[in-house]
């Protein structure tokens, strides 16, 4: 009786898990099979076990059908309801059934630096052809949990990240792969130190480069959270897991225009998680993934030890073959490309090494760079300038060449034989001055004996002065005046209370005074052409990749239309303005996401244009600003496709700044998400325009995930450098000078004009 009493519960169980899927509809009549389910419980004794037996069978086989049919018709948003399910295996269980040992690192539960980050030394076993070897591997990866609120669902902390990143660098320095695991609907949404955003931008700029194979597999991967241990080099998603930009129900509120506290229609979040992309096959599709895991119906469960004996093979053939593409022996090489041509697997057959040797590191690198800038290129249509025709690409070789034997080689020469130069005259000044000493001593007690008149003071009068005074090219250029200075009226500071500031003549305001309350120095937001036209050079600036345009590859309902509005509205084809300028005749490129274009939000488009400004940048050995006039962080529309110009545009920057280049944010308005947590934070050297907000996440966001009603100052600039998220705030009035100071003054020597 107790055996069929196990039968019972376990078919409880199913049928609640389908609740869930369901979303609690009764589906399929599962409310009358939970009741008969409960009836079943209270009257087990009641029953003969041949007559329990068969009622068991009957509810099996009527649950079957049911698991089959939700099967065959799951859609989007059931997938990520079977991901958030408490029945879902986790990392913990991962750790127990995929590894034959492992050891946590950085403590325990509760006691752990960020409970939602579990950071494991563990060890695999690897068979072949009856033997056995053994491997080291650090598992980094989000514990949901199954139920527990400390790990907040997987949500990771900043501290969380940064335990992340400390065993990603033990794992680089111990020379073993590292296996990462995302379970996570997103980063838990603070800015104290180290701040969301700024630890995931580390974190991706070291794994940009991290010098060992790096293997992922996504079960819930949300936004960015996912990308803080998610770039790697061979990228698995389970059939059943979901990887998106935004949650269907956080699509569904901006879609929706949803106001704060009130519900989200259920169909709409149902049409959002459709419209998203999000599912294993959609990912595989636009490419943002390698290669799908499939799981039993339903989806795999704490209890699927046929699913973990699965994904035990998958993690070591993902392993493998990052591996071979790296190796030396042709051998090696040509065994995996006869494999992948006769589709068999053969990892059994061949005991491939996991340690590489420095060449092989570097074959590494470049495969892993060669991946992700080659992401997201079917989401915009137009070519960059450089691959246009055959011309251009001649004339790109030509400048690495030209550019390289300059700067590289003929001007370290020079620097080299400048500093012998200096050397011996330095050695040869010390050795005349103990000759020429006595001679010169005689001649300064004779001085001394004569007579000395006054110096005479040369004086100026103050018209002489202002005659020879220079004007000086470090003042705002003056050549614009913004057209809200048109308005014949004043307004009110938002300050006045607390400073006491006069009200403001708009003509001023926005003429003379360039948006700066004079009293307290309040920015006033101005267009991005006023940036254009009064901080660069005039007539300095070149657009480049201007016909690269923004698209809509996930054919997002409606999307289309709005985009077509955009580009009418500002005569441009993304949101992301690349061009060449000068700051008092020093040449810089510079990259410019902007508000008026579907406020600042980066797509594919966005990413190509900032990767191929990198690339110009770093050819030319020209210094790189991202001016951020707005940034609304990743565009929804474009789904993963978004999301992953977060690791390629860090990718094209770490390669700039490991060039030489000298790389400089400056952020403006309101810039928040994706991009500040990647390759705008990674930058060395961020500043903030005075009165400008910069973070994570908005205050809505914050407030909806954590509970917290945050202060009005939260994301301020001055809170923002308080922390160290950036190293300085700017003066709008100053921001000319203040930029050419940091190109003098800041970066490497390897720059054009050093």
């Amino acid at each position: 009786m107790n055996d069929q009493l196990k039968k019972l519960l376990k078919i409880e169980e199913r049928i609640n898990y389908l609740l869930q899927i369901k979303d609690y509809t009764n589906w399929g009549n599962l409310e009358g099979f939970k009741t008969t389910c409960e009836k079943l419980k209270q009257t087990v004794y009641d029953h003969t076990e041949e007559e329990l037996c068969g009622e068991i069978r009957k509810l099996h086989d009527s649950i079957t059908f049911l698991e089959e049919r939700a099967e065959e018709h799951l859609t989007p948003m059931e997938r990520v309801r079977i991901v958030r399910s408490i029945q879902r295996f986790s990392l913990k269980d991962i750790l127990e059934n995929v590894y034959e040992d492992y050891t946590e690192l950085g403590g325990e539960e509760d006691a752990n630096v960020d409970p939602a980050m579990v950071c494991a030394k563990a060890t695999i076993v690897r068979r072949v052809k009856n033997k056995t070897y053994t491997s080291s591997v650090m598992v980094i990866g989000q514990e949901s949990g199954h139920g527990e609120e400390f790990r907040n669902g997987g949500s990771c902390k900043p501290e969380g990240n940064e335990k992340a990143l400390r065993f990603l660098k033990v794992a680089e320095t111990e020379g073993i792969p590292v296996h990462s695991y995302i379970f996570t609907p997103g980063s838990y949404p603070v800015e104290e130190y180290p701040g969301a955003a700024q630890q995931i931008a580390r974190n991706i700029y070291a794994l940009t480069k991290l010098r060992v194979p790096v293997i992922s597999m996504t079960s819930e991967g949300g936004s960015g959270g996912a990308e803080a241990i998610g770039l790697s080099d061979y990228r698995l998603m389970t059939s059943h897991g979901y990887y998106s930009v935004i949650s269907p129900e956080g699509a569904a509120a901006i879609e929706g225009k949803i106001r704060e506290g009130s519900k989200v229609p259920k169909e709409l979040i149902e049409v959002c998680a459709d419209r998203l992309r999000l599912t294993a096959y959609d990912n595989i599709k636009n490419g943002t993934i390698d290669r799908v895991i499939h799981e039993p119906p339903l989806g795999a469960r704490r209890d699927d030890f046929a699913f973990f004996a699965l994904l035990r093979n998958e993690m070591i053939r993902a392993t493998d073959k990052v591996v071979l593409t790296t190796k030396n022996f042709k051998a090696f090489r040509s065994w995996e490309i006869r494999r992948k041509k006769t589709n068999v697997e053969q990892e059994d057959q061949v005991m491939v090494s996991w340690d590489l040797n420095k060449e092989e590191i570097k074959r590494l690198l470049a495969l892993r760079s060669k991946k992700y800038w080659a992401m997201g290129i079917g989401g915009y249509t137009g070519e960059p300038e450089a691959t246009l025709n055959a011309y251009n690409l001649a004339r790109v070789k030509t400048e690495k060449i030209y550019y390289n034997l300059r700067y590289d080689i003929l001007k370290n020469h020079k620097k080299e034989v400048r500093k012998v130069i200096k050397d011996v005259s330095g050695e040869g000044s010390v050795m005349i001055k103990r000759l020429t000493e006595p001679i010169t001593a005689v001649m300064d007690l004779w001085a001394k004996k004569k007579d000395k008149k006054p110096t005479r003071l040369i004086t100026y009068t103050p018209q002489q002065v202002e005659e020879s005074r220079p004007v000086d090219p470090l003042e705002l250029t003056d050549t614009y005046t913004s057209p809200l200075a048109n308005e014949d009226r004043t307004v009110t500071c938002p300050n006045h209370e607390k400073r006491g500031c006069k009200d403001l003549w708009i003509p001023d305001l926005y003429g003379e005074f360039a948006g700066v309350c004079e009293t307290c120095g309040h920015h006033f937001p101005l267009e991005y052409q006023w940036y254009l036209q009064n901080i660069f050079d005039k007539n300095s600036i070149r657009f480049f990749n201007s016909n690269i345009s923004s698209g809509n590859p996930l054919e997002y309902t409606g999307f289309t239309k709005r985009l077509e509005g955009a580009k009418q509205k500002t005569g441009k084809n993304a949101g992301n303005l690349t061009f060449h300028a000068k700051v008092n005749d020093i040449k810089i490129v510079t990259t410019m996401l902007y508000s008026d274009f579907r406020n600042g939000t980066v797509g594919s488009a966005e990413g190509e244009k900032f990767a191929q400004a990198c690339a110009l940048a770093k050819r030319k050995k020209r210094p790189l600003l991202a001016y951020v006039h707005t940034t609304g962080g990743i565009r929804i529309q474009e789904g993963t496709l978004g999301v992953v110009q977060m690791p390629k545009c860090t990718m094209a920057v770490r390669e700039y700044i490991d060039s030489g280049g000298l790389y400089i944010v400056v952020y403006d308005n309101n810039s928040y998400a994706g991009p500040v947590a990647s390759f705008l934070g990674c930058s060395p050297y961020q500043f903030a325009i005075r009165s400008s907000r910069v973070g994570f996440a908005g205050p809505r966001v914050i407030r909806e995930t954590t509970g917290i009603d945050i202060p009005p100052d939260y994301h301020s600039a001055r809170n923002a450098l308080r922390r160290g998220h950036i190293q300085g705030i700017w003066d709008r009035r100053e921001f000319r000078r203040n930029l050419h100071k940091a190109l003098l003054t800041m970066g490497s020597p390897s720059l054009y004009y050093r």
